[in-house]
């Protein structure tokens, strides 16, 4: 299991404890561009991006995810990313738990 994927059922095991409502996995939120992002709550239009390294540290996987950040912005959407370091030091479920249960 590579790095991000880690970080993701890290993430996706912090929402089940905290009893958060459960996201939809890789929700593809753009018909044409098939944009998906790591976890999405559709009907409060809210997303979550986490973030490994590799291909988002290189100029044009950096420049393809401002393209789909924005576009997902502009459509409405809440977007909010983490880091490895804030999956795994509950700074990622510490922020959720405050946008859902505040």
């Amino acid at each position: 299991m590579n790095e991000k994927s880690l970080l993701e059922e890290t993430l996706a095991l912090h929402i089940k404890s905290y009893h958060l409502p459960e996201p939809e996995r890789e929700y593809e939120f753009h018909p044409v561009r098939k944009w998906r992002f790591d976890f999405a709550w559709p009907r409060a239009r809210v997303a979550v991006e986490v973030e490994g390294w590799g291909r988002h540290q290189r100029r044009q996987g950096f420049e393809d995810d401002c393209e789909k950040y924005n576009a997902a912005i502009y459509n409405g959407w809440r977007l909010y990313r983490f880091n490895g370091a804030m999956v795994k030091d509950a700074r990622a479920i510490d922020f959720l738990r405050i946008i859902f249960f505040a």
